[in-house]
């Protein structure tokens, strides 16, 4: 039996990238959506078309129960063969704190934290030992064994979370907690559930950017060059299938969070590039 992931925001950018990742990998995919429907069921048909099976789920990060019926409809194609959560959606709204606002900051966490913190705690419930094999198994992981890593959940951070600026504050709030919580959720959902995470740095036009200032951006970096979505992909794998590492993040980002900037480094970029 495949093991299936569950990519939230997967039909997208990134998301795709993840969800294209894991296929070639083996792995079916549940592709999370809440107003890309064609752009998923496209990605779903190209999944399959690479050997493996696929699913479309629709639903509101922002909403509770939006949130437990997309996990439930995917559990309820998957049973304990989804052995991954990818929490890669995010809310980026910008803002300072000077213009803070309460209501965007709340949905932004939300999305951005509270939905990662209960995929999880569905993924240990799901994955719990029933009773012990002599073995030592579980009996959830007994009735499993096309995947020898215990399940996990993969948070996809930012590299602004080791390099901060006031820049995009709230958002930055949200990703600061989400960076903490992968040390707390691998304590506290062990031994059932792993707890990783990547943390890239700029691959896609953000916000109010403009191409040629992406193109400046993408590569203030220490390696002076764009960084590959696929390569960031390739990591959410990696942490996915290596069953020795939990409570980690990879920082996948060309050094990024070692280049401090005062600001984001889309409103820098022109000093920065100045002869």
């Amino acid at each position: 039996m495949r093991s299936w992931a569950l990519i939230t925001g997967g039909s997208v950018r990134l998301g795709r990238e993840i969800g294209l990742a894991f296929a070639r990998a083996g792995w079916n995919v549940a592709c999370h959506y809440n107003r890309s429907e064609d752009q998923a069921h496209a990605l779903c048909a190209e999944l399959r078309s690479l050997g493996v099976d696929a699913l479309a789920v629709q639903g509101d990060l922002e909403d509770e129960a939006s949130c437990q019926s997309i996990f439930d409809t995917t559990v309820a194609v998957t049973h304990t063969a989804l052995q991954c959560v990818v929490n890669n959606a995010s809310l980026f709204v910008p803002d300072e704190g000077a213009d803070f606002d309460e209501a965007q900051a709340l949905a932004q966490l939300k999305v951005n934290l509270m939905a990662p913190m209960r995929f999880g705690k569905w993924m240990a419930a799901l994955h719990a030992p029933t009773h012990s094999h002599g073995n030592g198994e579980s009996a959830n992981e007994g009735a499993f064994s096309g995947h020898k890593a215990k399940p996990s959940v993969i948070h996809v951070l930012d590299q602004k979370v080791f390099n901060l600026n006031p820049d995009y504050f709230s958002y930055t709030l949200s990703k600061l907690a989400l960076e903490r919580a992968v040390s707390l959720q691998a304590q506290s959902l062990a031994p059932a559930l792993r707890v990783n995470a990547v943390a890239p740095g700029l691959m896609y036009l953000s916000g109010p950017q403009t191409q040629d200032n992406f193109n400046r951006a993408a590569s203030a970096n220490l390696l002076r060059q764009t960084i590959n979505p696929g390569d960031v992909a390739s990591s959410v794998v990696f942490l996915a299938n290596n069953a020795s590492i939990t409570g980690s993040t990879v920082r996948v980002d060309n050094g990024q969070h070692l280049v401090p900037l005062a600001r984001d480094v889309m409103f820098v970029v022109e000093e920065l590039f100045k002869s």
